[in-house]
């Protein structure tokens, strides 16, 4: 019989998570169109605190939009993120309020939105400075059935 500190070395196997569109989402920077991304929603608790752990990539185009019932300075990490992201804090009017670029694979360093916003974009790193994207850039998106 093995023991629990026999059993903690071989490792907890997670279950691969594939993309799942649940919408389209448009970057524009003034009103011209900068990109259009194939996105996930986080909205419910689980979705919000499991984000894009335990995933391996995501393909240029995807990104996922994460959605607060409350405008307020949140707060990320890549706990278990297993590639590095760039993060779009968004506010209420669906304009980018700040950006963290580059969050590295596994740093629980807190990643705060600096001022209150109602959405956060996570794309992948280099994307922001692709894309130039920018403080006061804006988004639409829609949700897909």
């Amino acid at each position: 019989m093995a023991s629990c500190k026999e059993k903690a070395t071989t490792g907890i196997a997670t279950e691969r998570i594939d993309f799942t569109k649940e919408g389209e989402l448009q970057m524009f920077k003034r009103d011209s169109l900068i990109t259009q991304l194939d996105i996930e929603i986080a909205a419910s608790d689980y979705e919000v605190q499991t984000g894009l752990m335990y995933r391996e990539s995501m393909a240029e185009n995807q990104g996922m939009l994460f959605i607060f019932p409350n405008v307020a300075v949140h707060s990320f990490y890549m706990k278990n993120t297993e590639f590095p992201l760039d993060l779009l804090f968004i506010d209420e009017s669906l304009k980018v309020a700040s950006i963290s670029e580059n969050a590295q694979p596994l740093d629980e360093t807190g990643l705060s939105s600096q001022v209150p916003i109602q959405y956060v974009l996570e794309i992948n790193a280099g994307l922001t400075q692709k894309w130039n994207i920018q403080v006061g850039d804006s988004i639409a998106y829609n949700r897909i059935d």
